[in-house]
């Protein structure tokens, strides 16, 4: 009986080293869909998170959800502060136990890295942390990008903005590099140590000017979810179209066509060729701010858009601040309320 014990925990094993060795990469995400109208904020958590509560009361007032990606020592200085991130409702990723660079790991040694820091995450909060994985230092390669998805965690998060706070710049020089680099999509990266000094003044800053713009705030699974889910329509190619003019016409960025067609030479589309074009009206809702994005498309009025959407022309009048109800524009982006 336990030669038979023995062979199946042996094959039991095996099928487990051949489970993760077929997995596949983790994929790379520096930034999410540009539309809706969306930013990430991420904070990274290392062995010292002096200003964890400060950060939490920051995003509480203003009734906001970001994403914390944790390290396993963090957890063991201070997992009361941990303990505050989920009590509070935020979304919780892994950034390593010890924060090494993954360039040098093996496999073996980046699963190891990995597993403690989901195991202590759970029992210090009593919740797995998110498949989610952000690169100690952003250090990756094809080799890590492998053993993480070797590992069990699909994506590797990155970013698009980096505050650089954690070289003790001032509120107003984070404030600034956020501000001018923000866009549909981006991933904002910020750290919780008291070497972050100017994080704490310059968040609410932040906050305010990004509302100010119109930009919703969602956590990275949120943003993820926003990519998954973008619906496509058909557009078919008339005489005299070019990419450009198509751009224009339906709302959507070039680039964006080219790539979701696989376009080698956007100078060669032809009459009667259909692309597809991300419909941007099909967008979720975006947390926190109870409306939705929608973008004006060749032939559309006010009237139509608040009929297709399920509510009336006065209330996205009244939302957009909208003076003349006749005159909205083909590539115009508009709140519509959530129903």
């Amino acid at each position: 009986m336990k030669k038979i014990a023995i062979g199946m925990v042996v094959i039991l094993l095996l099928s487990l080293t051949w489970a993760s060795v077929d997995a596949a990469p983790s994929r790379i995400i520096h930034q999410g869909p540009s539309s809706p109208k969306v930013i990430s904020l991420t904070f990274d958590d290392g062995a010292d998170g002096t200003n964890i509560d400060e950060i939490l009361k920051v995003l509480d007032a203003h009734k906001i959800k970001a994403t914390f990606f944790l390290t396993g020592t963090g957890v063991n200085h201070h997992p009361a502060r941990i303990r505050r991130i989920v009590s509070k409702g935020h979304e919780i990723a892994n950034h390593s136990y010890s924060h090494p660079n993954f360039r040098n790991l093996t496999y073996a040694q980046m699963n190891t890295e990995l597993k403690k820091a989901q195991a202590v995450i759970k029992t210090a909060t009593g919740v797995y942390p998110k498949k989610l994985f952000r690169a100690p230092y952003g250090a990756y390669n094809s080799h890590v990008l492998e053993g993480v998805g070797r590992a069990g965690y699909p994506y590797t998060i990155q970013w698009n903005i980096d505050s650089i706070d954690w070289r003790g710049d001032s509120a107003t020089t984070l404030y600034n590099r956020v501000i001018k680099n923000a866009k549909g999509g981006s991933i904002v990266l910020m750290h919780t140590g008291k070497g972050a000094s100017g994080t704490v003044e310059a968040l609410p800053k932040v906050i305010k000017e990004l509302k100010r713009q119109g930009y919703g705030f969602v956590t990275i699974s949120q943003l993820l979810k926003l990519s998954s889910t973008t619906k496509y329509y058909y557009y078919t190619v008339k005489s005299g179209d070019t990419l450009y003019r198509i751009s224009l016409t339906t709302g959507v960025p070039m680039m964006e066509i080219v790539k979701l067609n696989n376009i080698t030479d956007p100078n060669r589309i032809y009459v009667g060729q259909r692309l597809k074009i991300a419909d941007k009206s099909a967008a979720p809702v975006i947390p926190s701010t109870g409306y939705y994005y929608y973008t004006v498309r060749s032939g559309d009025t006010l009237y139509r858009i608040a009929i297709n959407s399920g509510v009336t022309t006065t209330e996205i009048v009244k939302l957009n601040n909208i003076t003349d109800p006749n005159r909205i524009y083909v590539g115009q982006q508009l709140k519509i309320p959530r129903k």
